[in-house]
């Protein structure tokens, strides 16, 4: 799939001054049988720098960019926000 081979060639350049901390699945709707045949491939291939944590499809991500917010600010309640803060959490975690 593209974005596996995408991840593979950046990963590759010995060269680049990019730091690569980890995979993050977003946009992510478990009541697809797709979504999760994805999560298992991506976790299958690239194991451990998945991030466990995943970013649901919500409305309030979306919409948050389109108020000049964050979704943090925009809908600090909402399942989008909730699930980047464990994001954050994870992330700080792995230092």
């Amino acid at each position: 799939t593209q974005m596996i081979e995408m991840i593979r060639r950046v990963m590759k350049r010995p060269a680049s001054r990019l730091e690569f901390g980890g995979i993050v699945l977003t946009m992510y709707d478990s009541s697809l049988e797709l979504t999760h045949e994805v999560d298992s491939e991506v976790r299958d291939y690239f194991g451990d720098i998945v991030y466990e944590t995943v970013i649901p499809r919500d409305v309030s991500v979306s919409e948050a960019p389109s108020h000049g917010q964050s979704v943090l600010e925009y809908a600090p309640r909402s399942r989008g926000a909730r699930s980047y803060v464990e994001l954050c959490m994870e992330v700080r975690e792995r230092e």
